[in-house]
């Protein structure tokens, strides 16, 4: 039994899957597993199986998608579950939603569970969009007069009335994902799982959709399940968030502290670099970098960092080499927070020697950049605006208020926190 306030319990949950063709593959594999089977022993393939790193070469026939996963969810909270591509969080929801079953582990809920896992999952593409509202009530175990008094605020909210009495065979995606998104929150799930959809609706859509979940949380004291790959919405929508990595549980806790653990390992850890050779530094035919790093430029050492107090100043430099043998070159860089909101964009036009290193430097005042991890997307062009060279994650660093010495109580909120002068 779960506590009356879980609402929501996985207990060791892992999925295996074979690589390469669908099924056994061999005679010899299933007859080695019924053999185990009738002696009442454990499958032997559950014993092997390569981590799942969609990037490495494979080790083994048989992968972990996800492995050993624990986690409760309680009544009314909204649980945003993140991590890299490939990490498990999709097929983690399928076996929440009942989509497939478990390798081993067990899944303990109460009531009903509606699943938006990608475009069009539940819908049937001969049926109009009014008669996918009745199957999908159908199927979550509602009355036709319980879907019936529903349905105006369905369509009103997907959006789609023109088209509810069309085959969705002809819907776009966003139509698609519009439609099947208010099904599954308005017929009244006391669970909704929602996939990385959101990311085809519109601006609009997507605000709408944030609010409804929020509502159907708040006042209705509904559980929500939410994967995306944004964390700007992870952090407005969810309470609590677990990160996930190459199917194992990595992490679980407040969505900020978990979004910053995950954001940390997908960005790049280069803070500084230096070449001796124009050969082997980075680049390509036409621009060379050097060197690049942040430097405090108060201390004596002069070095580069990743760590810095919002009182310092700060230095963003590069040694750039123009290997174009005519071209004047425009230097510059977009200062991004590690979420991808671009904070501010600047440059230089430069006239680089032909084959000589040449620094250049951008300097940011003490008390500028607000407690925040930050990357330097570099770029270089023509004089005439022509790309010649990009690089999205050059360096990162991390700025931390560690002082507060502003006079203000608490966190300063936004992604710059300039000295003011107030009269």
């Amino acid at each position: 039994m779960i506590d009356d306030d879980i609402i929501l319990k996985a207990e060791n949950i892992s999925k295996q899957y074979r690589l390469g063709l669908v099924g056994t593959g061999t005679l010899g594999h299933d007859l080695n597993r019924f053999w185990h089977k009738v002696r009442g022993k454990e499958d032997p393939y559950l014993k092997i199986g390569a981590v799942n790193d969609r990037s490495a070469t494979a080790s083994s026939d048989y992968v972990w998608a996800l492995r050993d996963i624990n986690f409760e969810v309680k009544r009314g909270e909204i649980l945003g579950i993140i991590g890299k591509n490939g990490a498990g969080k999709s097929t983690l929801l399928k076996i929440l939603s009942r989509v497939t079953s478990p390798t081993t582990g067990s899944i303990k809920t109460r009531g009903r569970i509606a699943s938006l896992l990608e475009v069009g999952t539940g819908m049937h593409p001969e049926l109009t969009g009014r008669e996918n509202i009745f199957l999908n009530g159908a199927i979550l175990g509602m009355t036709k007069s319980e879907i019936a008094s529903k349905i105006d605020e369905i369509v009103e909210f997907s959006g789609c009335q023109m088209y509810i009495d069309t085959p969705v065979k002809r819907y776009s995606s966003g139509m698609r994902v519009r439609l099947g998104f208010a099904v599954a929150a308005f017929l009244e799930p006391d669970i909704l799982v929602v996939d990385e959809v959101l990311a085809v609706g519109d601006a609009e859509f997507q605000k709408k959709a944030i609010g409804k979940m929020q509502d159907i949380s708040s006042s209705g004291g509904r559980t929500v399940l939410f994967v995306s790959h944004n964390m700007a919405a992870v952090e407005s929508l969810c309470s609590r968030a677990i990160l996930l990595e190459n199917g194992q549980f990595v992490d679980e806790g407040e969505t900020i502290g978990i979004v910053e653990r995950y954001l940390k390992t997908e960005t790049s850890s280069n803070s500084e670099f230096s070449y001796e050779s124009i050969e082997e530094a980075i680049g390509n035919e036409s621009v060379k970098i050097l060197t690049a790093g942040v430097v405090n430029i108060e201390l004596d050492s002069g070095a580069s960092s990743t760590m810095f107090d919002v009182t310092s100043p700060l230095d963003i430099e590069f040694e750039v080499v123009n290997l174009t043998d005519s071209e004047k070159l425009s230097i510059g860089f977009n200062l991004k927070t590690v979420r991808g909101e671009i904070v501010f964009g600047t440059g230089i036009k430069h006239n680089c020697p032909f084959n000589i290193p040449t620094k250049v430097r951008a300097h940011l005042p003490a008390n500028f950049l607000n407690d925040e991890s930050y990357l330097v997307h570099l770029y270089v062009h023509t004089e005439e605006m022509r790309a010649l060279y990009s690089n999205p994650s050059l360096l990162t660093f991390q700025v931390k208020d560690v002082k507060r010495d502003m006079g203000y109580l608490g966190k300063i909120h936004g992604v710059i926190r300039p000295q003011i002068k107030w009269t």
